[in-house]
């Protein structure tokens, strides 16, 4: 079969550090890597701020002044001229949205990563919401396959847009490959001290925000002695919740919140942990989750939405709204050696189903069948 012209809305790519852009990343390099048979398109309005330049992928911004001054309007309504201008033959919206008007020569892909805002609607402004449905709505009338991240999305997907399901397919989701191999300790140490954080730490990786629901594990931290957090995050206005607790309960000492820690510093971060947790309401697939497991790291985390899926069966898992439940998954793993070395064994070997490998075969799948 002759090599496929594949082009993504890669926007998230090149603006996103995390996240999405994470998603958008991975997903290329592995097509890349795997498949190099075949030509690649990144569209995007901009290739700024995140450096993003893999050999072999061709960069496509947008050409007229006009265009260029409203990238809005390049990606939604006129990107489709350009996709038959490059002779495209698949289109993959990476990140929950397809352009209007695109041709039935060029195969429709989108990638859906969850309809939180439908679920919780109360987490989002409301004129966000609206945009939301709109996007996504037509997303999935448009495409010709929709892709989950995960079997959860997969039935929302079903459930809130009433979308066939034949036509929804999950591929799952990597995470950067930067997480797989070992890291000596003295290189650890060294990482330690330079950054000024504890010897021994449980891990919160995550927006800090109210969906994420830090301050359900920093009420249960309080009930466990000996033990300090550190938190990884963007902070959001639910920032000051948590700091108030923090605060009022005299924990200052116990919770470290590291600056500026870089994609190269991260994956030393997830080895030096005792656990991560994951206390969020609901996550569409929680990259986090897969990073620690990569990472030799056990996860515990809550039962909801796709955590599960994404964790596996060697993870713990807590009620989200139970700060003494999660206390007592803390303390059982920090006091049990053999377990502790038990979910690091077993969730390596779980992860390895979410290999960049099997993404780009799971992808590739999906395109072949969408080749006109």
């Amino acid at each position: 079969m002759m090599g496929m012209r594949i082009g993504f809305d890669a926007k998230r790519a090149f603006t996103n550090a995390s996240g999405l852009g994470n998603y958008s990343r991975s997903l290329i390099h592995s097509l890349l890597r795997y498949y190099p048979g075949n030509e690649y398109f990144a569209f995007t309005p901009s290739p700024d701020p995140v450096p993003f330049q893999p050999p072999g992928l061709k960069i496509k911004l947008p050409t007229s002044f006009l265009l260029k001054a409203f990238p809005s309007l390049w990606r939604t309504a006129f990107l489709a001229k350009d996709l038959v201008k490059q002779k495209i033959d698949i289109y993959h919206g990476l990140s929950n949205e397809l352009p209007r008007r695109v041709p039935a020569t060029v195969g429709k892909a989108v990638t859906i990563h969850d309809l939180i805002f439908l679920r919780y609607p109360q987490w989002y402004p409301a004129a966000d919401r609206k945009i939301y449905e709109r996007k996504f709505s037509h997303a999935c009338r448009e495409a010709d396959v929709v892709i989950a991240v995960s079997e959860q999305t997969k039935r929302d997907i079903v459930d809130c847009f009433g979308t066939q399901e034949s036509k929804v397919k999950v591929v799952y989701q990597s995470c950067g490959e930067e997480f797989y191999p070992d890291i000596d300790s003295k290189t650890l140490n060294t990482f330690l001290q330079r950054r000024g954080l504890p010897d021994r730490y449980l891990l919160y990786v995550g927006t800090i925000e109210e969906r994420k629901n830090l301050l359900t594990l920093v009420k249960a931290l309080q009930q466990v002695s000996g033990i300090a957090l550190v938190v990884i995050g963007k902070k959001k206005k639910y920032f000051e919740k948590v700091r108030q607790y923090i605060d009022a309960n005299g924990m200052q000492d116990r919770l470290y919140f590291p600056d500026g820690i870089t994609a190269a510093e991260l994956p030393m971060v997830y080895r030096s942990a005792l656990a991560l947790v994951y206390p969020s309401y609901y996550e569409g697939f929680g990259i986090p989750v897969l990073e620690a497991l990569w990472s030799g790291t056990p996860v515990i985390a809550s039962s909801t939405s796709a955590l599960p899926e994404a964790g596996g069966p060697s993870s713990l898992y807590f009620n989200p709204d139970d700060h003494e439940e999660l206390a007592g998954k803390i303390r059982l793993v920090l006091n049990d050696h053999a377990l502790r070395e038990k979910m690091t064994r077993d969730g390596i070997d779980y992860a390895l189903q979410f290999h960049p490998q099997h993404t780009a075969a799971g992808l590739m799948t999906i395109y072949q069948s969408l080749s006109k």
